[in-house]
């Protein structure tokens, strides 16, 4: 399955999903809460939080239809009087397959707009691949990950609003995650500003053994094929050389 990157804002995302389709890919992934803006207040997210089937997924589950491919996006969701930073992964006939709400929020910006998820590894098949999902943050904890890998996971797609300067995570930080759970990780970057923020772009799609699409600092559409089949053939045995056993402590936090 070709695997497409939408590295733009959110009303360039027709265009972009139609080009993805023209150019034969199966799943378009865009950035964390490119619906409607990510540094924009606590207030304005709450007014424009939708519930997960709402107005919003009908009309994105009405482009993934229109140009035959899935779609994976960031977006404001709520649930009752919560509302959580949260991303959707519709299929090509525009259907709700999955929804993941970020466990891991990071500083005074996501704790002061939303609620932390409480289910870490959320899953669907699509293609053919067990597909998951992360937010941003998430990928830099490499439990996180590697939770997926141990629950079947070949596709990680991860929404994001990395801002400068943090390039480093892009760059380095998501190829490791990739090579040491022996899985592909799709990661979707926004290259805008927004308020003090300044979004770096560097989106790329990892495999295991590489990084073979990457976007520089400006809007732009990479893609790149999945092969389910590499994923047989490790690149490293770190998941068969675990020890369980001794890991105890992770789970314990640090000592004082």
């Amino acid at each position: 399955m070709i695997v497409a990157v939408h590295q733009g804002p959110y009303d360039e995302l027709p265009a972009a999903v139609a080009e993805a389709s023209a150019r034969g890919a199966g799943l378009v992934v865009t950035a964390e809460m490119i619906t409607t803006g990510y540094a924009i207040g606590a207030a304005a997210v709450a007014e424009r939080a939708e519930a997960a089937d709402g107005p919003l997924a009908r009309e994105l589950g009405a482009l993934a239809r229109e140009h035959g491919v899935a779609l994976a996006y960031g977006y404001p969701e709520r649930a009752g009087d919560t509302v959580y930073n949260s991303a959707q992964l519709l299929s090509a006939q525009g259907e709700r397959l999955a929804n993941y709400r970020k466990t891991h929020l990071f500083g005074d910006l996501d704790h002061s707009q939303f609620s932390p998820g409480t289910e870490l590894v959320v899953q669907a098949q699509l293609d053919g691949l067990r597909v998951g999902l992360l937010i941003c943050y998430d990928v830099e904890f490499p439990e996180a990950v590697r939770a997926h890998a141990l629950a079947g996971t070949q596709l990680l797609l991860v929404p994001t609003a990395l801002m400068r300067p943090y390039e480093r995570v892009a760059d380095e930080l998501v190829p490791i995650r990739a090579h040491e759970s022996q899985l592909y990780v799709v990661y979707a970057n926004r290259c805008d500003a927004e308020g003090e923020l300044d979004y770096c772009g560097h989106s790329a799609i990892a495999t295991p053994d590489e990084v073979v699409a990457k976007a520089g600092e400006g809007p732009e559409l990479i893609l790149a094929d999945v092969d389910p089949v590499a994923l047989t053939r490790p690149t490293n045995t770190y998941l068969a050389d675990r020890r369980p056993e001794l890991y105890g402590p992770l789970t314990e936090g640090p000592s004082a």
